[in-house]
């Protein structure tokens, strides 16, 4: 469902010599699961993703608040393309290395605390450590249960604001105590002051923390808020999965097949 027509952006990807695909993992490419352990694309979505990364000279980077690590087994892509993740404080690229952004000492310690009050709290079952963050899910509960374990995690992590540049941020079923500066908006800036102006970016995403992200490239690129709801978005369209993404996804790759007919 589009709010805007998107063509001028497709046209532009017929022309261009190279391209840049950012696509969030949980929520887009793949729908949620109540075992984050089983969260795989949906299965139109892989090979689509698959031919875009090896066949579209088109840089696919994956974007992700899991664990860089953890994304390739759940994707399923062979070369595995780049991969952002806690919120772009790791790196993993194509060919294997990675990298991971300075975590102030301060900043460890007080995620290392707050994991230790969260299991006091009864939440250790719940509880997801990352590089940078630690987050409380509640995925797939019933309404009480999330009430329940949102207050213990609310109360437990609030007061760790006021440590080591930590945020508190929501996400779909789930809050997150992480780093300031990790976040996808600040991450996507830096992509973009290493791009040339003529290139074209996308970035497709469905959570609450891909708007600020849509909000840096409306102007520069493409923003796609993949949602089977209707909700306010800065996304300059909106894409119902999987149809719709796969549709997208599928537009992609015609479009850059016309620059090869041409060459």
């Amino acid at each position: 469902m589009y709010k805007k027509d998107p063509s001028s952006f497709f046209k532009t990807l017929s022309t261009a010599r190279n391209r840049v695909l950012l696509v969030d993992y949980d929520g887009t490419a793949a729908p949620f699961s109540a075992d984050r352990s089983r969260a795989r694309p949906y299965p139109a979505v892989t090979p689509l993703l698959h031919q875009i990364h090896t066949a579209c000279a088109t840089r696919l980077i994956v974007v992700s608040g899991r664990s860089a690590r953890e994304i390739p087994r759940l994707l399923g892509i062979h070369p595995t393309p780049e991969i952002w993740g806690s919120h772009g404080v790791e790196r993993l690229y194509s060919n294997g290395s990675y990298e991971e952004r300075n975590v102030a000492d301060e900043a460890l310690q007080a995620l290392a605390e707050a994991e230790l009050r969260l299991d006091e709290a009864s939440l250790g079952p719940h509880i997801e450590v990352k590089l940078a963050a630690i987050a409380v899910h509640w995925r797939g509960l019933d309404a009480p249960a999330v009430l329940k374990i949102r207050r213990r995690a609310y109360r437990v992590l609030e007061p760790m604001t006021l440590k080591g540049e930590l945020t508190l941020a929501e996400f779909d079923e789930g809050v997150e105590l992480r780093l300031r500066s990790a976040n996808k908006s600040t991450t996507l800036l830096a992509l973009l002051q290493e791009l040339a102006a003529e290139i074209p970016v996308a970035y497709l995403g469905d959570d609450v923390d891909d708007e600020d992200a849509f909000g840096v490239l409306n102007g520069r690129g493409l923003t796609a808020l993949i949602k089977a709801t209707t909700r306010f978005t800065a996304a300059q369209i909106t894409l119902r999965p999987p149809d719709e993404l796969i549709g997208f996804l599928e537009e992609w790759i015609r479009f850059c097949a016309m620059k090869r007919e041409r060459v």
